[in-house]
């Protein structure tokens, strides 16, 4: 059986992993993808405390993570598109003044 030490420490890898990815990456898209794992990491956390604790409260705010993590994805790429149809690119570090 798998322990509560193990999903913490796998929810920790992937929430490093995430972070590492906003710190070094300079388009848009991946920095969007490593917000989403973020979320990942804490839904994995939010379901290993509510599995170990018998409580079903955690998977329950997961389903609304999850909701809102679909909405933030919509909005970003919609954000993203737009981004790139009038600047003719996705990198962030390009982009230092966003007046039109």
């Amino acid at each position: 059986m798998i322990g509560l030490d193990q999903y913490l420490l796998l929810s920790g890898g992937i929430f490093f992993i995430g972070i590492i990815g906003i710190m070094t990456s300079r388009s848009a898209l991946k920095v969007l993808l490593s917000l989403e794992l973020l979320l990942a990491a804490s839904n994995i956390v939010f379901v290993a405390f509510s599995r170990f604790n018998g409580d079903y409260a955690g998977q329950l705010i997961v389903f609304f993570v999850i909701l809102v993590a679909a909405a933030e994805v919509a909005v970003g790429l919609a954000i993203i598109v737009l981004m790139y149809r009038h600047f003719s690119t996705v990198q962030a570090d390009e982009l230092k003044d966003l007046k039109w």
